[in-house]
């Protein structure tokens, strides 16, 4: 509670065989083993996506083998050749790696480009809107609340005044009305 005199000094020290390459969080080697074995499916309701090769391709590529989908979208799902029309191997595979790497190079450039902006623009919608709640709109239900039970009396005695006899003596006229069908 005071002043502060020390000056604080924070440092992370980290191996680099420990820190994860791949961007996604690190895990213990009994975490990965876990989430390996976890039952995303176990109704199999999905059992038609799994083990599925690329459309066309037989094999190639990283559709063949089990593999987990999590709306990512591949190459095959891209680029799809009937399973009579073949392009070269060495045209398929650099398209293949033009197109990991192009959708690699343009995913990181927009996060650069888009991501700092997205974020202050989010972070001031936020902000603006937790202080017209906490400045605005909960001061005014308050009030509103508050005034309430003398509006309520100053209603219903408006209505009392004016509408009701309205009503009661529209209702009087229509009573009267009687309304005989003859058949002829």
């Amino acid at each position: 509670m005071g002043l502060e005199t020390e000056k604080a000094d924070t440092r992370i020290f980290m191996d680099d065989d420990n820190f994860p390459r791949s961007g996604g969080p690190a895990l213990s080697e009994a975490e990965k083993c876990a989430e390996d074995e976890l039952d995303r499916d176990p109704h199999g309701m999905n059992s038609h996506l799994q083990g599925r090769a690329g459309p066309g391709r037989g094999g190639r590529g990283r559709g063949s083998g089990p593999r987990r989908l999590l709306f990512q979208l591949g190459f095959e799902d891209v680029i799809a050749e009937p399973e009579l029309t073949h392009s070269f191997d060495k045209v398929w595979i650099c398209s293949h790696a033009l197109f990991e790497l192009s959708k690699y190079v343009i995913y990181k450039v927009l996060t650069l480009v888009l991501a700092i902006p997205l974020a202050l623009v989010v972070g001031i919608v936020f902000a603006t809107l937790s202080c017209l709640h906490i400045w605005i709109v909960v001061p005014f239900v308050k009030t509103c609340l508050m005034v309430l039970p003398s509006v309520q009396t100053v209603w219903k005695s408006l209505t009392d005044v004016f509408v009701v006899p309205f009503f009661h003596s529209l209702g009087r006229c229509f009573a009267m009305v009687n309304i005989r069908l003859d058949h002829e």
